[in-house]
């Protein structure tokens, strides 16, 4: 099976050909700042125009199974598509658009090198908008989602220190994520 880091590294490289910026995200991007788990699939977001579908899909297909239809509607309506490569692992990418949380989670990915020798680089969604994103997934999946309840436990707890609390309350007010944040903010205190 493809190695996932390979995998994401390789979707980044096609990304960064089209100027298109990207942070990886999901339980990968999770993995490297809180408790690590396996994944089925590798998750990005990213900022693609309607302009650029044409050459970027163009490129994928190169190397991808890509549902070219699926890739037109997500752009138009920011929503995902994805692709599979010939091991079977799929990459999701979500087209990003306005929000406040689309918008930080680009501003402040950070750049993490995943591979030492020779350097290798991924764009990587922060901490903080991880938190968030997951908490706006497991509150649109209706609280069930055990893994991103973990996910977002596991990362309160390993970057605690170097997360300004204040500023990720305001914001999580700012989308609607109050009282979950403070649920979670809750756990990671009790878990041990």
């Amino acid at each position: 099976m493809t190695d996932p880091f390979a995998l994401a590294m390789r979707v980044a490289d096609i990304l960064d050909d089209h100027g298109i910026p990207y942070a990886l995200g999901g339980s990968l991007a999770s993995s490297m700042f809180g408790e690590p788990r396996g994944t089925v699939d590798i998750d990005m977001a990213i900022r693609l125009e309607g302009h650029q579908l044409e050459d970027f899909v163009g490129s994928l297909e190169i190397e991808f199974y890509v549902p070219v239809a699926e890739a037109q509607r997500a752009v138009a309506a920011h929503t995902s598509f994805n692709l599979i490569d010939d091991s079977g692992l799929k990459v999701d990418l979500f087209v990003l658009g306005e929000s406040l949380l689309d918008t930080l989670q680009l501003e402040r990915r950070r750049r993490v090198i995943v591979r030492d020798n020779p350097p290798q680089h991924l764009w990587v969604t922060a901490p903080a908008e991880q938190i968030l994103r997951k908490l706006e997934w497991y509150r649109d999946g209706g609280h069930v989602s055990e893994r991103q309840w973990r996910d977002v436990v596991g990362l309160l707890q390993a970057q605690h220190a170097s997360l300004d609390i204040a500023e990720l309350t305001h914001t999580a007010a700012s989308i609607g994520l109050t009282d979950l944040l403070a649920a979670a903010l809750e756990a990671a205190d009790a878990s041990p």
